[in-house]
C-alpha cells in the first residue's frame, strides 16, 4: 500500500475527547505541551543497561532525579520487553516490582504508571499507589486487565504491539490495534478520558516502519485521544547512527523533537533532564508555547 502523505499542521490544532487527565494532584492538559514520562526499570536485564534490579535505593534515587529534572510522571517496569526476552511469571513480576514501587510511592508525588500486561500485577500495583497501567499489549493479552483498571478507576496507556502480526500499512495497522484496544476499554468501563494510546515504536516493526510511524503520527489525531511515543535509546536509533545503546542521546533527542512536532502528548524517556529541554524548545516552535525565565 502506498504511504499516505499528510500536509503540515501543528499539534495545537488537535481535538481531544477530554482535554485533561487528572492523576493525583497533577492535571495533564492535552495540546498545551509535551509531557515527560521518566523510565524506571527495576529489571536486572534492561536493554538500555539502567535496570536497578533489587536495589530499592537506586530505584528511588532515579525517581527523585527524574522528578527534579522535570518529569511529569514515572513508568516503572519489572519485566524486560526487549526483543527475545523471556516472559516473566506474574508472581515473580509482583515480587520484583512491589518493594521499589512502594518506596517510590513514598518518595515522590508524581503519578506512577506500572508497565505490565498481567492483570494480577496491575491490581497489586494500583492497590499500592500506582495511577496508570501501561499495557504493551493494549488489553489484548489478559482478559482481566481492562476490568481491573476500571475497578480501580485508573488510567490506561494502551500500546499497539505489532509482534507476530503481518504488516500491511503502518498507520492502518496501528489504527486497527488502537480501535480494538479502545473497544475493550470502553466495554469494561474505562472512560475515554482515561485512555492514552502508544503506537509501539520498536515492537514488531522494521527500522523503516518505526521512522515512518513518527512521520505519520498526525494520521491518528482523529481518534481524539492523547498519544505517547517511546523512542528512547531504541535499536532503530542505533541502526541510523550505527551506535551502541550508550551513545544514542542525540538520536533520541532528534526523535523526541520530531515526535513532539508530530503531535505526541507524552514522550517516554530515560534521560529526563536532556529531553525536558528538547521538548521545551520543540513546544515553543510547534505549539507556540514559550515562557521566558
Amino acid at each position: 500500500m502506498t504511504e499516505k502523505h499528510t500536509s503540515l499542521s501543528w499539534p495545537h490544532h488537535r481535538a481531544y475527547r477530554e482535554p485533561q487527565l487528572t492523576l493525583r494532584d497533577m492535571t495533564l492538559t492535552w495540546g498545551e505541551r509535551t509531557h515527560i514520562m521518566g523510565i524506571i526499570n527495576v529489571t536486572p536485564d534492561s536493554f538500555s543497561g539502567d535496570g536497578t534490579g533489587g536495589d530499592i535505593a537506586a530505584a528511588v534515587e532515579l525517581a527523585r532525579a527524574a522528578e527534579h529534572a522535570g518529569a511529569d510522571l514515572l513508568d516503572i517496569g519489572a519485566e524486560s520487553s526487549r526483543p527475545g526476552s523471556e516472559p516473566l511469571a506474574a508472581a515473580e513480576e509482583i515480587e520484583r516490582l512491589m518493594p521499589s514501587l512502594r518506596a517510590i510511592r513514598k518518595a515522590t508525588h508524581l503519578p506512577i504508571s506500572v508497565d505490565t500486561y498481567h492483570a494480577s500485577v496491575a491490581d497489586a500495583a494500583l492497590t499500592e499507589g500506582a495511577d496508570l497501567v501501561n499495557d504493551i499489549h493494549g488489553l489484548r493479552t489478559d482478559p482481566g486487565m481492562a476490568p481491573t483498571i476500571a475497578r480501580h478507576g485508573a488510567a490506561l496507556i494502551a500500546m499497539h504491539n505489532q509482534r507476530g502480526r503481518q504488516t500491511r500499512d503502518v498507520a492502518a495497522d496501528i489504527r486497527a490495534g488502537f480501535e480494538e484496544s479502545i473497544r475493550i476499554a470502553l466495554a469494561a468501563g474505562i472512560p475515554p478520558g482515561k485512555i492514552v494510546l502508544d503506537p509501539g515504536f520498536g515492537f514488531g516493526w522494521t527500522e523503516e516502519h518505526n521512522l515512518e510511524m513518527i512521520r505519520r503520527l498526525p494520521e491518528l489525531w482523529d481518534l481524539e485521544l492523547p498519544l505517547l511515543l517511546g523512542t528512547s535509546r531504541k535499536s532503530t536509533i542505533g541502526a541510523v547512527l550505527d551506535t551502541p545503546v550508550t551513545e544514542r542521546f542525540e538520536g533520541t533527542a532528534a526523535s523526541v523533537a520530531i515526535s513532539a512536532a508530530a503531535g505526541a502528548d507524552i514522550v517516554r524517556v530515560h534521560d529526563v533532564a536532556g529531553m525536558a529541554r528538547v521538548v521545551r524548545v520543540a513546544d515553543a516552535i510547534v505549539r507556540a508555547n514559550w515562557r521566558s525565565t
